[in-house]
């Protein structure tokens, strides 16, 4: 388990790329047959993904003991989309097959989560994000079909883009863990501009679905004082509440955003006009 604290707005603009990159870039999510985790200090997010191929992997009671609890579930809950090829996650022995781009919400108190691939030539991608949470809502299969998409921006502001809110109280209760998933148009490069804080809670993106000379320009920072880091396929980024969270891309691109903090609402967030911007 990786350890991120917290940084704040005053420090942060003192690191130079190499310190912005080592306080809020996650550069590697996946690893075949393993699982990796970041935590932050930044509302106490968990971060990281899980790749099997030939093997199932399971997060054990290794990390409970990391979190000063008896296994990883026991005051959190979780929420997983799959990226990959199709999957199978199993828990407390229940099996939910889970496809691509399909998700699972997974409750607090669950002792037991195993992940599995179907098909070794086509690994499942198991992108999740964990928060702490204070009682236990019942796990759920989120699909496509499920979710509550809402179709934003305009072809001619390069940001024709729809939402897929999976995690959402919309769709299923949770404690404070909101996941959902963002497909640009053909075309489109900025993902949310004009941009906003919430300044009652924090984000994290995972971009993806980027060859190998596709990038992001994520941008960063308080919004007259930004900053921006090159984020490549399949990586992650933290976002405190008093930065901006917006990106423009050298092609098109997917993300997964996951948020948690005071409250659940979807458009509390605070506006800044682009003109405001420095």
């Amino acid at each position: 388990m990786q350890v991120r604290q917290s940084i704040h707005s005053d420090h942060a603009r003192q690191l130079d790329t190499a310190g912005l990159r080592r306080e809020f870039l996650i550069e590697k999510i996946f690893d075949a047959d393993n699982y990796t985790m970041t935590y932050s200090h930044i509302d106490r997010v968990i971060v990281g993904g899980v790749m099997p191929v030939h093997n199932s992997v399971t997060i054990g009671s290794e990390v409970g003991k990391q979190l000063g609890v008896s296994y990883f579930l026991e005051r959190r809950e979780l929420g997983v989309i799959n990226i990959g090829g199709p999957g199978i996650i199993e828990v407390d022995g229940k099996a939910w097959e889970i496809g691509n781009e399909e998700a699972l919400y997974v409750g607090m108190g669950a002792q037991s989560v195993v992940f599995k691939s179907v098909d070794a030539s086509k690994p499942a991608k198991f992108y999740y994000n964990s928060a702490p949470a204070h009682t236990r809502y019942p796990d759920k299969k989120i699909t496509p079909a499920d979710a509550s998409p809402t179709t934003l921006g305009d072809a001619s502001t390069s940001n024709r883009r729809t939402i897929n809110k999976y995690i959402v109280p919309d769709v299923l209760p949770t404690c404070q863990l909101t996941m959902g998933l963002t497909k640009l148009e053909e075309g489109s490069l900025w993902n949310t501009m004009p941009c906003h804080t919430h300044e009652r809670r924090m984000e994290v993106y995972f971009y993806f679905d980027m060859d190998e000379e596709t990038a992001v320009f994520h941008m960063m920072g308080q919004p007259q004082e930004t900053r921006h880091l090159l984020v490549h396929n399949e990586q992650a980024i933290l976002s405190p509440s008093w930065s901006i969270h917006a990106g423009v891309g050298t092609k098109r691109y997917t993300f997964i955003w996951g948020m948690m903090g005071e409250n659940q609402v979807f458009d509390d967030m605070d506006h800044v006009k682009v003109s405001e911007l420095r």
